[in-house]
């Protein structure tokens, strides 16, 4: 028995089978990791959008040591000196008012569904709208903000106080508003219903149809934040502002974080006693988050997304006229799926066995979710290998017509 299985037999001793895990990773360094036999693959999945500077980097590593030998935790029963710090960072960087911190995505979507619920109170509104094949996490109250059945098979009764509407389809947002609609919450761009970009004019639509009503438009930018489509944020490549967005994943480079950033308008709603988080905001998280930044910003990555992005589109493009498998190409910066004619799930684990982590994205896509400092040389080499295990692929197909 060689190590990786000593691992596997292990974890599935010991640890709920609410996965179905890949190779055992040990190791990783910018955009590749290593496996307990020593095999490397290319990361173009970036543990889902989280790793946006890339393994280990050096700034985040040395950040997170040096804090960790000083004041790890406090609880927020006290300040500590790296959380307004961070809070100001991503407030001049979205919406300029108030945080929230807490540990994760689900986390930051039921903070935003709680502070639109105490904000509409008073007027007698608490339900809120969210997409069909959206995804907002895995809580009670976020799997049924998810529209997606698959996500919420199982768990009825569900809590009440959300409907869902077409994504893109302004009719079907309007169609959905009562006099008990509080807030509509949606991705800009739909990650892991397919990679799905909201369409512009849908977007300032919804902005203005949030302000006639006096409801709350809300951002999910778990997946699309943090530089991803070239922008700090993806409600950013439309010209709008949100009233508040979540975001969690990439926001501290691999540390668990979430957060919520409101406008000023909205920024003090929750009171002491109203919502909290005991590992929300820690000096270490923190420490971890500032870190990002300012890698983000000193290796100028937003416009390094923009490069790459376009360089992995236009390599796509030209596979998806050389087989007939793939259907086309969507998305927006570093944030890319190639949507196939047959299940994702059949393309994904040979993409894998070849050397290359992606993961799919609904039922007919895969993702493409880097890190954002990735050069041109692993774009080529990424595209290379699915070419490679296209051919292969293709030819089983043809094969058994």
């Amino acid at each position: 028995m060689n190590k990786s299985d000593e691992i596997i037999a292990l974890h599935k001793q010991y640890v709920m089978p609410t996965y179905s895990p890949g190779p055992v990773l040990v190791r990783g360094e910018g955009t590749r990791v290593w496996d307990a036999d020593g095999k490397s693959y290319l990361d173009f999945l970036a543990g889902i959008s989280v790793l946006n500077v890339g393994h280990c980097h050096p700034t985040v590593v040395e950040a997170i040591r040096k804090q960790a030998g000083k004041l790890m935790h406090v609880s927020n029963l006290y300040y500590n000196e790296n959380q307004p710090r961070l809070a100001e960072m991503l407030s001049a960087r979205s919406l300029g008012g108030k945080c929230f911190f807490c540990n994760s995505g689900a986390e930051a979507n039921e903070a935003l569904i709680k502070l639109a619920r105490l904000w509409g109170q008073p007027q007698g509104k608490y339900e809120v709208i969210t997409m069909k094949n959206s995804f907002h996490g895995r809580t009670l109250a976020t799997l049924t903000a998810t529209g997606q059945d698959k996500v919420q098979k199982g768990f009825e009764p569900l809590p009440q106080g959300f409907a869902y509407a077409e994504f893109n389809d302004l009719d079907s947002i309007k169609a959905a508003l009562t006099d008990k609609t509080a807030a509509v919450l949606i991705e800009a761009i739909q990650g892991e219903g397919g990679i799905i970009p909201a369409d512009p004019a849908f977007m300032k639509g919804l902005r203005e149809l949030c302000t006639e009503k006096k409801i709350l438009m809300l951002c999910d930018e778990v997946q699309c934040g943090m530089g991803r489509t070239g922008h700090w944020f993806g409600f950013q490549a439309y010209d709008v502002v949100p009233d508040a967005i979540a975001m969690a994943k990439a926001i501290a480079g691999g540390m668990p974080m979430g957060a919520v950033v409101a406008t000023p308008e909205l920024s003090d709603v929750f009171q002491p006693g109203h919502h909290a988080s005991t590992f929300g905001g820690t000096p270490l998280a923190c420490a971890a988050a500032l870190a990002v930044i300012q890698v983000i910003e000193e290796e100028n990555l937003l416009h390094n997304v923009s490069e790459m992005g376009a360089l992995l589109k236009t390599k796509l493009e030209q596979l998806s006229s050389k087989y007939k498998v793939i259907e086309s190409v969507r998305g927006m910066g570093l944030m890319v799926a190639i949507v196939l004619n047959k299940p994702a799930k059949d393309l994904y684990p040979r993409l894998m066995k070849h050397g290359l982590l992606t993961l799919t994205a609904g039922e007919k896509a895969i993702r493409f979710l880097p890190p954002l400092n990735i050069t041109s040389g692993d774009v080529l080499e990424a595209v290379h290998i699915l070419d490679e295990t296209l051919a292969e692929w293709q030819k089983e197909l043809d094969t058994k017509k």
